[in-house]
């Protein structure tokens, strides 16, 4: 059995400095009920834990190699003619892998929550700030090194194409196809510093088919799957004298509030580069 509630407004994608969000709960789901597909998601679920779907969420699910927000769902007495408030803390965050753009807020209850929130009630999120602060640093970084490899290289290694990236803080990584030697590992360190000094501006924009074909883009135009029903525009992410790219993920204002980005090595495997980095704290 699982969830039938409608798709997930994602708050995040229009405001990702709403840190605390008012919304209302559309379902929740004891983790042995949901399907084996989502229970596959959350792979350390017990008979504790549950799945709380929200009308809209500032949670960032994990996905586009960043991880998943972290905080807490509560509600109030007064809001929902209770006694007694509740708290649920939400440890991860996922996609909904049967029902098309839910969200699902996993994780359990306080043990002095007496009364649990329902379907149907008003409730806050909080998301854990520092993590996000850190989440999105180490995003709009995996960007700057993305931009800094292809505007080096695009034409110096043969069959160039940037291919995917980690944003995990223990495995932030952006891969490339074709082989990128070692001796680029400093000048790309030194062009990252660069455009991390420059403040770029890092801007949310959402485009359609025709807007990528004007900016001679179309390289970079996502499956038409990505957009939810009655949806025409693409979320992304333009780093003002740089690049731009179709992203979901949250992201720092400027460049430099990336921080000290280092360039960790360069790894090469059939046909593939790995280029890692790291962002300090």
């Amino acid at each position: 059995m699982g969830s039938t509630a409608a798709r997930t407004f994602l708050a995040f994608h229009h405001n990702a400095k709403l840190h605390k969000l008012q919304t209302v709960v559309s379902a929740i789901w004891p983790f042995p009920e949901l399907e084996e597909a989502n229970r596959a998601l959350f792979k350390d679920g017990t008979d504790q834990d549950f799945a709380v779907v929200t009308e809209s969420t500032i949670f960032h699910p994990q996905g586009g190699g960043q991880p998943s927000d972290e905080g807490i769902i509560s509600s109030s007495p007064t809001s929902n003619n209770t006694s007694s408030s509740s708290t649920f803390h939400v440890k991860h965050v996922r996609m909904d892998a049967i029902n098309d753009g839910q969200v699902l807020h996993f994780g359990r209850w306080s043990d002095d929550s007496s009364v649990k929130f329902k379907a149907g009630d008003k409730v806050e999120q909080a998301i854990d700030v520092p993590k996000r602060e850190y989440y999105s640093r180490l995003h709009t970084a995996g960007h700057v090194l993305g931009s800094a490899v292809r505007h080096m290289l695009e034409k110096e290694v043969e069959g160039f194409d940037e291919l995917k990236a980690s944003h995990f803080p223990d495995s932030a990584s952006c891969e490339f196809r074709g082989l990128i030697e070692g001796k680029w590992k400093d000048p790309i360190q030194q062009r990252v510093n660069e455009y991390i000094a420059k403040a770029m501006p890092v801007e949310i924009e959402f485009w359609d088919e025709d807007e990528f074909k004007k900016n001679g883009l179309e390289r970079l135009l996502p499956d038409k799957s990505m957009l939810g029903p009655g949806e025409t525009k693409f979320r992304v992410v333009r780093i003002v004298g740089a690049e731009v790219y179709p992203c979901g993920g949250t992201h720092v204002d400027t460049t430099d509030l990336c921080g000290e980005t280092t360039v960790r090595k360069i790894s090469r495997s059939k046909g593939v580069s790995r280029v890692s980095y790291s962002v300090k704290p």
